[in-house]
C-alpha cells in the first residue's frame, strides 16, 4: 500500500511530457536495502504495465557494473536505487539527474541508521532544486528531522497512525528464557506449531542466522537464512522461494525487517530482541499484512530487560508473557505497567558474583558529583531522586575484563533505581553464555557468578528477575 501511495502519483506525472530534454530518469526512489529496492521495482513495473514508454531501472549493490552501465545508457523514466551503489555511478558520471521531477526517500530512518546520511544528502543535492521530495519514515526525530529540514520545502506531514494504534491485528506475546539452551528448547517447541504457515525468525547477528538455520534444517524443517553477507543472487533466490511457499522458516537479520512483503507469513519470532524499538515494530510488521491477522513471539532473557522496557515504552504496550508447560523459566519475572512512574527507591544489590568491578561510577545528570560504586559488583550507585530518569547505578561504563569475561553495569530507570549486574566466570559472552566456535555446536556455558538483577523503587515499567 505504501509503495502504491507514492508510485501511482509518480507515474501520473509521466503522463505529461518532460520539460527538460534528455535520457535520464524523471522519478527516483531511494531505499535502504536491496530487497526493498527489488520490491519497489517490481511494483513500479506492475503499475506501469499498460503505460507507454515507461521503463524502470534498479541500481543496487551485488549486481555487475557492466549490466548496470548498459541500463543507464538507455532512456528510462523511473530509477530505484540503494545509496551506496548509486553514489558509485554518480562519481563515474553515468547518470543524468537533470530531468528528476520527484525524489522519494523510502524508509529514510533506516537509511540513516545504516550510515547513509551524507550519501542521501549528496544524491539530493545532485538533483534539480525544483523537484518534489517525498520522505517516508517510522519516526521524525533526531537526524530524520534534520534531514527533512534540509531537503523538504514547506512539507505537509501525514501520520498514518500513532505508535500505539499500529499492529492491532497482530497478537504479541513473549517467553522468558533462562539461558541459551532454554531458549533453543523454547524455539524448537514454537516452530513445531502446526498453525505456522510461514515464519521469520530474527537473530542479532549474521553468524547466528546461519547457525540457527543449520540447526533447524537438521531437525527437518524447510528453512533458509537471509542476511547481508549473502550474494545478491542468493538473497533474491531465497526470497523467491519464500514467496513460492518452498521455505517455511526464514532465519534473518534486520536486513529483512524493512519492507519485506510475503503474504504467507503468519508468525514472527524474535529469537533476539532488536537493539532499537523501531526495529521491533518493523519486524513484527512482516506478519499481519493487508489486514490479515498475525502472531509475534519474542524470547527474552534477564539481560534483555532494558531492551524490553524500551520496546514496551515505545509501543505503549506491555507484552504479555506466556509459559510453555514443561519449559517454565526458573527465574520468575515481575512486571509493571510500561506507563507507570519510576520509583524513588534505591536499587538493591544485583548479585554478588566474584568478578570485581574497579571503575564503575554512579553518574547523576543533575549534579557535577559522581558517586563511585563499591568496586565489588554491587549495584549501589546513588541515583537522583528528582525523577529525571537519567541517573545510572554503577555507571554506564564497562568494568574490567578478566579471563575472557566482561563485567558491566546497566543504566537505572532513574529516580534512584540503580541496576547492578555482575559478570560471572562464563567464557566470552556478557551473560556468561559461551558463543559456539565457527562450525561448532551451539551450547550454553552459564557463568558461575552471574548476579540477579533487582530494582528499587515503585515500578517504572521494569521487568526484573529474581
Amino acid at each position: 500500500g505504501k509503495t502504491a501511495a507514492f508510485m501511482l502519483p509518480a507515474l501520473e506525472k509521466l503522463s505529461q511530457p518532460s520539460a527538460v530534454a534528455g535520457r535520464g530518469p524523471r522519478i527516483m526512489v531511494l531505499t535502504p536495502t536491496r530487497e526493498l529496492a527489488l520490491q519497489v521495482t517490481a511494483a513500479a513495473e506492475k503499475y506501469s504495465k499498460h503505460l507507454r514508454r515507461v521503463k524502470v531501472v534498479s541500481i543496487l549493490g551485488g549486481m555487475p557494473y557492466p549490466i548496470q552501465n548498459k541500463m543507464l545508457a538507455s532512456p528510462f523514466e523511473v530509477l530505484v536505487a540503494t545509496p551506496g551503489r548509486l553514489i558509485d555511478h554518480i562519481e563515474r558520471g553515468r547518470i543524468d539527474f537533470s530531468r528528476i521531477e520527484m525524489l522519494i526517500l523510502d524508509e529514510a530512518d533506516r537509511m540513516l541508521d545504516m550510515g547513509f546520511f551524507d550519501d542521501v544528502e549528496r544524491i539530493a543535492n545532485a538533483t534539480p532544486a525544483s523537484r518534489q521530495t517525498v520522505m517516508f519514515s517510522a519516526t521524525f526525530e533526531g537526524n530524520i528531522a534534520r534531514l527533512a529540514q534540509q531537503l523538504l520545502k514547506n512539507p505537509k506531514r501525514i501520520e498514518i497512525a500513532h505508535q500505539q494504534a499500529r499492529h492491532e491485528n497482530i497478537a504479541q506475546h513473549m517467553h522468558f528464557v533462562d539461558d541459551l539452551s532454554h531458549k533453543n528448547r523454547v524455539l524448537t517447541h514454537l516452530v513445531n506449531d502446526v498453525d505456522i504457515n510461514q515464519a521469520i525468525i530474527f537473530t542479532a547477528t549474521k553468524r547466528d542466522a546461519d547457525t540457527l538455520a543449520d540447526d533447524l534444517q537438521s531437525q527437518g524443517h524447510k528453512v533458509a537464512a537471509l542476511h547481508g553477507d549473502m550474494h545478491q543472487s542468493a538473497r533474491t533466490r531465497t526470497l523467491n522461494q519464500m514467496r513460492q511457499g518452498n521455505i517455511r522458516l526464514l532465519v534473518a537479520t534486520d536486513v529483512a525487517a524493512r519492507g519485506l512483503d510475503v503474504p504467507g507469513i503468519t508468525h514472527v519470532i524474535n529469537y533476539d530482541l532488536p537493539k532499537n524499538p523501531e526495529d521491533y515494530v518493523h519486524r513484527i510488521g512482516r506478519t499481519g499484512r493487508a489486514g490479515a491477522s498475525g502472531i509475534a513471539v519474542s524470547l527474552a532473557s534477564p539481560r534483555d530487560s532494558m531492551q524490553l522496557k524500551r520496546i514496551e515504552r515505545f509501543t505503549g504496550q506491555l507484552i504479555p508473557a506466556q509459559v510453555i508447560e514443561g519449559l517454565e523459566p526458573k527465574l520468575k519475572p515481575r512486571t509493571s505497567s510500561p506507563s507507570s512512574r519510576p520509583g524513588t527507591g534505591r536499587g538493591r544489590p544485583a548479585g554478588q558474583g566474584e568478578q570485581r568491578r574497579t571503575s564503575g561510577y554512579g553518574n547523576n545528570s543533575n549534579s557535577s558529583n559522581a558517586s563511585r560504586g563499591n568496586g565489588s559488583g554491587y549495584g549501589n550507585g546513588n541515583g537522583n531522586s528528582s525523577g529525571n530518569g537519567n541517573s545510572y547505578g554503577n555507571g554506564n561504563s564497562h568494568g574490567n575484563s578478566s579471563n575472557g569475561n566482561t563485567s558491566h553495569a546497566s543504566p537505572s530507570n532513574g529516580n534512584g533505581n540503580s541496576w547492578g549486574n555482575t559478570g560471572g566466570n562464563g567464557a566470552g559472552r556478557r551473560d556468561g553464555a559461551a558463543r559456539p566456535a565457527a562450525g561448532g555446536p551451539r551450547r550454553d556455558s552459564q557463568g558461575n557468578g552471574g548476579g540477579n538483577r533487582g530494582n528499587g523503587g515503585n515500578g517504572g515499567g521494569n521487568r526484573s528477575w529474581s
